[in-house]
């Protein structure tokens, strides 16, 4: 996995639940989720699950029976997942990494994944590996981010960050996630892997921005440019304000977002 990938320890977790979450991720969880759950599975595996935002709603809606596990590469995240189930529901936690699962092959129905691909440093590798792990039949449905200019929170938090530093060296987190999205790209890379069949669609929101003083602390505290903005000795609050500032200035209360969904089944 990528270093970026395996750094949302530490307070990151925290920030990223409580403050990204009910903008960016809240609305794509319940239609990842609604789309695991119409295919009735009966053993479920969610792959860079984060904090659980996606994996709360697929306990919400997937049959009691329905066995799901939830993994992530970083612990930290998973602890912050634990804590909303309760220990009778049944769910398991897993820290492992997507690219080299440590399952049978075919041990479950489908797959899930919010904004994880992004960061597989092998994406190829981690489709093989989802294929191996899906009974025949079977369905991966993950979804990643749209380019920058479909979700300018993106664009303006990277500029916003960048004047901090050096034109040559700004903390560059926010190229990683919004630079997969290529359809034709993911496509052909599904197929290569194994898959019979992928099918993409694309999903806008226009959300209300209640505080970009908040949203800003979230991009800045709840992802791994706060470590990019302290291995360059960066002030984090004045960056947190910069941020804010050039959020309220340009988007106003308006949040516009995009994602790509993607299914592919499995012959």
């Amino acid at each position: 996995m990528t270093d970026q990938s395996a750094s949302f320890v530490g307070s990151i977790p925290q920030f990223y639940d409580s403050l990204l979450g009910p903008l960016l991720f809240n609305d794509y969880a319940a239609d990842l989720a609604g789309c695991v759950a119409a295919l009735q599975p009966g053993c479920v595996l969610e792959l860079a699950a984060g904090t659980g935002i996606v994996s709360r709603d697929l306990r919400d809606v997937l049959p009691p029976g329905c066995r799901l596990l939830v993994s992530d590469l970083n612990p930290p995240m998973l602890e912050v997942a634990r804590q909303k189930f309760h220990s009778e529901e049944n769910v398991g936690f897993e820290a492992l990494d997507a690219t080299d699962l440590p399952f049978e092959d075919a041990s479950f129905d489908a797959l899930a994944c919010q904004f994880g691909v992004m960061f597989f440093p092998d994406k190829i590798a981690s489709y093989k590996e989802a294929l191996r792990v899906l009974r025949p039949g079977g369905s991966y449905i993950f979804n990643v981010w749209g380019p920058w200019e479909k979700n300018p929170f993106a664009r303006i938090a990277f500029d916003a960050a960048a004047t901090f530093f050096p034109p040559h060296d700004p903390p560059v987190f926010y190229r990683v996630p919004f630079g997969y999205n290529d359809v034709s790209t993911i496509e052909s890379e599904l197929t290569q892997a194994g898959f019979a069949s992928v099918t993409t669609r694309s999903m806008r929101l226009q959300k209300d921005l209640p505080s970009a003083e908040d949203f800003g602390r979230g991009l800045v505290y709840g992802n791994p440019l706060i470590d990019e903005i302290a291995a360059r000795a960066g002030d984090p609050e004045q960056i947190c304000a910069a941020v804010g500032n050039a959020l309220h200035a340009q988007l106003g209360s308006n949040l516009s977002l995009e994602a790509l969904v993607v299914t592919c089944k499995k012959a």
